[in-house]
Order: structure tokens, then C-alpha cells, then sequence
């Protein structure tokens, strides 16, 4: 069989590497067909123009989308609706530069009643609105549509989401006519994106007695919330349910659960999970060199390091993030510097605010605060409260007053709101004998109306985290909690331990 060509109505063929639809002669419509052996296939130019734009869509190449647009309604041919739906998929991949682009089509979309009356390009226009942070807009479109489908709901619910614009979402998913797991999905991540862990639980909870099966995007969302409250016993639950589903080898999935198990601190769980796996990718070795780190492995995650490497897999600056934080708590000095300096001059990444940072826990840890207050001081970016409270816990393990004396000034231009930086400094003062710059302290805080924040403690029973403050009595089983209390004092002081006053005598009479 002959391969087919290309053909317009004087008969001129295009040749394979040519647009059709450069051609100046093209001004008129007419029929473009594809000529094989015996046979001539009508195309509608339409949808030729439609595919050379959505090709320059897929290729981020808007501006010329845009130009073959116009040179479509300029030789007379009518946009359809999956002509508007590819722009204005394509301007939501651009927000900052597509706005005014996005509202032109908008305009015309309008005109031609697509808006009301196409439930996809309704729902085009909805997305694009809700990625350029204009749900003002999407509502307007929203109202306006005449049918609407799930896609169109799911897509608002998201948009508010991802907005901040939560009570919106919930209002929104309160009302619509029927959920699927996207609408839960939806609900969940924007939740855990936003940094309500416990609402993305109990949103949870609700979708497994009223609403579908979770997908796997519903779970990486789930551990994700998860692994931030420390929620090992629902990260168990699940992990069980991924294992009987067909997503149970998806790459993502395992992740998560590593992450999940690092960071309650099963790092058992997490090896196994990562051993099993049949495909790993960058995050699996970054998640496994991370979560071995941080549970004091520091030797197994330097292990993962290089052994990541001599598969093929290139370090980024997770992966340098993992081998720091194995150095600095393994007190590996020298070796952390030996990865520093790797990080700058054989890969070329430009270190980040939490590589400095694992640098100046470094040499904190090995007692060197002159060399950590160095890096502070000579690093590109500010340092931030992390950072400096690092140096500055470290200064009270070696008791430098005088160093967190001068931490101090960086600490309180930084945010001299922060409560625990003040309290940490007089419990210095306090420990040493100090008692006048602790009551300095202590003015200065009511001076500029700081109170100190109640510590939280929490701890996972039956999946449900339960959650208490000092002096709490709100608890349902207070009595008994009070009563086992009493008894594990009893036996610390048995043992020679004297409790920490300081920091309540300190502020008790404020």
C-alpha cells in the first residue's frame, strides 16, 4: 500500500514534514482528504487545525497554539468545541502568562454559548480559572452552566481547595448530587495539602462508611496525613488494604508507606517495604535514605547512598539532605564536609537552606559552634528559625551563653514572636545561676506580649490520636491517665530523677 499523502483541491500534495497549514493559498474552505490506493478519506479541516494546535499545546508551545488559532479563523474555519477545550487546557498550564489569552477565549466561548452549553468546555473554563487563582470567575461560569457533570463539580471542589477556599469546598461537596472517589479525593488532599492532617483523617473515616472505594491517589493522600500526625496504626490499616488491591506495585504507594513508616519510626516496616519493591525510582532511594537517617542508621543510609548510585541513580538534593543528616548523627565531621563539597563541584546543585542547615547541626553536634556560627553567618540566604534554633540547642548542651546571646539578635529580627527561643535562652540563665538575665528575658517577653505556648503531646491509641496540653483534665479517662502518672513519678524519683522547674517558676506569675 502506498503511504498516504496529503492532498487539497488542486490536487498539490504536502509533503510528510510540512504544515498543511502554512500554506498562503490556503484562504478559502475546502476539503482536505487523505488520498491511499483506491480510496479518498474526507477529513474535516477542523479537526486538522485542532490537531497541529493541540500538538503545539503538548509541546508547551502556547504562543504558537495561539497564532495557529488565528490563522484558522482567519481562512474561515470554525472552531469546535474540542478546539476550546485543548486552549484552554493548554492556558492552564501557564497561568502567569496565559490570563488575558485565557479571558479572550473566555469571551468567545461565551459568544458562541459553548459556556453554558458544553458541559467539557464549561469545565475547561473552570480549571483554567481555579489554576489562575480566580475562583471568583469560576463560580460565575459554574452558575452559569446548564449541565454539569461530576468532572465539573470535582473541578470546583478542587479549585476551592487548592485556593484555601475550604469552607467553599465543603459547602460545595455537602450539596452536590452524588460523590465518587475524585470528590472524596478532592476533599482529602486539599486537606492535607493545607495542613489539616486530622480533617483529612476523619474526611477519611466518612469515605469509608458512606462513600466509594478509595483509589491509589486517595491513599498517597491518606499516608501522606498519616505519616504528618504520626498515625502508625491507620498507616498499618491501609497498608493491609493496599496489599489487596491491583495498585499494590505502584510505585508512588510504596513510597508513601515508606515515608509513613520512617516517620513514625518502624524503620523495619520501611526496609521491608523497600526491599520488595520490583521498581524503584529516585524518591524510593531518597525515602529510604531519609527515614534511615533520621532514626539514628546513619551507617544503613550512607549504605543506601552509595549503593543508589552504583545502580545509576543520580543524588539530588534530597539524597544530599539524607547523607548530611546521617553524617551530622553519626558525628561523621569530615564526611559530611567530603558530601558538602560533592554536592557544589561534582553534581553542581546549588545547596539549599536545609543542606546549610544539616552543616550547622553538624559541627553543633561534634561541639564545633564557632565553625556552625561561620556557615550562619557567611551562607547566601537568611538562615531561618530551624536553622538558628539548631545552634541555639546547642549552645545550651554546651552551655555558651554568650553565643546564644548573640544567636539571639539573629533569632529575634528573624521573628521575635517565637516563644521558644525566649524560654530556651532563660532556662540558660537560669541553669547557670543567671537569674537576672532570666527575669531580663521574661521582660522582655511581656514587654512585647509574648506568651509561652503550651506544650502538646499526643499518642496514637486504636487509630484515634488523642492529644493533651499541661494540666489537662478534658481527657474522658483523666483519672485513670492521672493516677498511672503518679505512679511512673514515683518510680523516675526512685530512680534519681529530679524533674525541670525552671521554666514554671519562671513564668508563673505571668
Amino acid at each position: 500500500m502506498n503511504s498516504p499523502a496529503l492532498t487539497t483541491a488542486n490536487s498539490q500534495p504536502f509533503l510528510p514534514h510540512q504544515s498543511p497549514f502554512t500554506n498562503q493559498n490556503l484562504t478559502t474552505k475546502h476539503q482536505i482528504s487523505i488520498q491511499t490506493d483506491n480510496k479518498k478519506l474526507a477529513i474535516d479541516p477542523t479537526v486538522q487545525w485542532t490537531s497541529s494546535i493541540s500538538r503545539h499545546c503538548r509541546n508547551g508551545q502556547l504562543a504558537k497554539a495561539a497564532l495557529g488559532f488565528n490563522r484558522m479563523r482567519i481562512c474561515g474555519f470554525d472552531p469546535n468545541h474540542i478546539t476550546f477545550v485543548t486552549l484552554l487546557s493548554g492556558c492552564t498550564d501557564f497561568p502567569a502568562e496565559c490570563s488575558v489569552f485565557g479571558a479572550l477565549l473566555h469571551g468567545l466561548v461565551c459568544k458562541l454559548g459553548l459556556d453554558r452549553n458544553n458541559v467539557k468546555v464549561g469545565t475547561a473554563l473552570l480549571e483554567m480559572y481555579a489554576k489562575f487563582g480566580r475562583m471568583d470567575l469560576a463560580e460565575v461560569v459554574f452558575d452559569g452552566m446548564r449541565v454539569k457533570n461530576s468532572f465539573s463539580w470535582n473541578t470546583m471542589i478542587d479549585g476551592y481547595m487548592k485556593n484555601g477556599n475550604i469552607d467553599y469546598a465543603i459547602k460545595l461537596f455537602d450539596v452536590m448530587p452524588e460523590r465518587d472517589a475524585i470528590s472524596w479525593t478532592a476533599l482529602i488532599n486539599g486537606f492535607v495539602k493545607r495542613g489539616y492532617y486530622e480533617e483529612a483523617l476523619e474526611c477519611f473515616g466518612e469515605m469509608q462508611s458512606s462513600g466509594p472505594g478509595p483509589d491509589y491517589v486517595t491513599v498517597i493522600a491518606v499516608l501522606a496525613a498519616c505519616a504528618n500526625v504520626g498515625a502508625l496504626g491507620l498507616g498499618l490499616w491501609i497498608h493491609r488494604f493496599v496489599l489487596k488491591q491491583d495498585f499494590k506495585d505502584n510505585i508512588r504507594v510504596n513510597n508513601s508507606l515508606i515515608d509513613v513508616y520512617s516517620r513514625c519510626g518502624c524503620i523495619e516496616f520501611a526496609r521491608q517495604v523497600f526491599q520488595k519493591m520490583q521498581k524503584r525510582t529516585l524518591v524510593s532511594w531518597n525515602s529510604i535514605i531519609v527515614g534511615c537517617a533520621a532514626n539514628g542508621f546513619a551507617e544503613e543510609a550512607l549504605e543506601h547512598f552509595d549503593l543508589m548510585q552504583k545502580q545509576g541513580f543520580k543524588p539530588d538534593g534530597v539524597s544530599f539532605t539524607g547523607a548530611l543528616t546521617a553524617c551530622s548523627h553519626a558525628g561523621l565531621i569530615e564526611k559530611g564536609l567530603e558530601y558538602f563539597d560533592n554536592l557544589t563541584k561534582v553534581y553542581r546543585i546549588s545547596p539549599r537552606i536545609e543542606h546549610y542547615g544539616c552543616m550547622v547541626d553538624l559541627y553543633s553536634r561534634g561541639g564545633r559552634l564557632e565553625e556552625a556560627l561561620n556557615i550562619v553567618e557567611n551562607m547566601p540566604m537568611k538562615p531561618n528559625e530551624v536553622v538558628l534554633g539548631s545552634l541555639l540547642a546547642a549552645c545550651r548542651t554546651q552551655g555558651d551563653i554568650v553565643l546564644a546571646e548573640r544567636l539571639m539578635k539573629y533569632l529575634v529580627d528573624l521573628d521575635p514572636g517565637i516563644d521558644s527561643n525566649y524560654v530556651l535562652l532563660a532556662n540558660m540563665y537560669a541553669a547557670i545561676g543567671r537569674w537576672d538575665g532570666a527575669g531580663k528575658i521574661r521582660r522582655m517577653m511581656k514587654g512585647r506580649g509574648i506568651q509561652k505556648k503550651p506544650g502538646i503531646s499526643s499518642i496514637e491509641i486504636g487509630s484515634s490520636i488523642h492529644e493533651f496540653v499541661a494540666a489537662d483534665k478534658s481527657h474522658m479517662e483523666t483519672y485513670y491517665i492521672y493516677e498511672m502518672l503518679e505512679l511512673l513519678s514515683f518510680d523516675l524519683k526512685l530512680c534519681g530523677y529530679v524533674p525541670e522547674t525552671v521554666a514554671r517558676e519562671l513564668y508563673e506569675n505571668d
